[in-house]
């Protein structure tokens, strides 16, 4: 049991010394943000919502108040595409791969560039079966929902990197 104790506390003490630390929450260098995203956009709101619920981080909604906001987020383009790469030998679709990208750019309401325009790109592979086209749909709507969600988490650590206006 004693010897259990010493190992754990060397492991502690090696990470803590390493540098190891969990990810914490983001910290911005800005206060309020407007995100231009278009209105209707899945990936827009879940950013919103995001970013909304970060500490001390107002969300700007109305198009009104982008020249009130620290910073503008201009969400140049949000796509979803679904590419066929592997057939059978008689010509039906085997795979598909599903990607998603992103296309943004941070500036201050004055015209500023603070993160110049920047793609982000997600992709998945998804097999795909006739016989289970049902099952296949909602696969492919959950990569798709996994992959926004990584984008959007990739778009908060860059804004969190942005050390000042």
């Amino acid at each position: 049991m004693k010897r259990r104790n010493l190992l754990s506390l060397a492991v502690t003490g090696a990470l803590s010394a390493c540098g190891f630390q969990l990810r914490q929450a983001p910290h911005f260098a800005f206060s309020s943000i407007y995100i231009g995203a278009a209105p209707n956009s899945s990936l827009g709101n879940e950013l919103k919502r995001t970013i909304a619920s970060s500490d001390g981080l107002a969300v700007i909604s109305d198009a009104a108040g982008a020249n009130t906001a620290q910073v503008v987020l201009d969400v140049l383009a949000d796509q979803r595409e679904k590419v066929v790469v592997g057939l059978t030998a008689s010509g039906q679709v085997r795979e598909f791969q599903l990607r998603t990208r992103l296309r943004f750019k941070l500036r201050t309401p004055q015209g500023k560039e603070l993160i110049p325009e920047t793609e982000l790109l997600q992709q998945r592979d998804i097999s795909f079966n006739e016989s289970a086209v049902l099952a296949k749909e909602t696969e492919e709507n959950l990569l798709y929902r996994d992959m926004q969600t990584d984008l959007v988490q990739q778009l908060m650590r860059r804004l969190a990197a942005l050390k000042s206006l």
